[in-house]
């Protein structure tokens, strides 16, 4: 993948999951710092990061159960060690976080 398509490839998804923040039910604020943006939740004050890594073309999510390196793929991006996408990915550590289902409706 080309530099130029993998810095446009993060900055829609980031801009996606700013997107998917604004529009859901949960109590979920963002901060977005560059290339890294950190959604906390409000209830219990945790954090999510997500951040671009560009020597590896990956971009990295950091959470309390791990961190997940997500590479992009004509699908989409995909999680090495879980298989998952990101929104079932992000999804699933917003869910542990918070204690109840959490679906940002993440649509990419």
């Amino acid at each position: 993948m080309s530099q130029t398509r993998y810095d446009a490839a993060v900055e829609h998804t980031l801009m996606a999951i700013e997107d998917a923040v604004d529009n859901c039910a949960w109590d979920i604020d963002f901060e977005r710092n560059g290339a890294v943006l950190t959604l906390t939740l409000e209830d219990n004050g945790s954090q999510v990061i997500i951040s671009r890594q560009s020597a590896s073309c990956e971009l990295w999510v950091a959470a309390r159960s791990g961190g997940y390196h997500l590479a992009f793929a004509p699908a989409g991006w995909t999680c090495a060690s879980t298989g998952e996408d990101l929104p079932a990915l992000l999804d699933r550590v917003l869910s542990d976080q918070q204690g109840e289902p959490v679906s940002l409706a993440l649509s990419l």
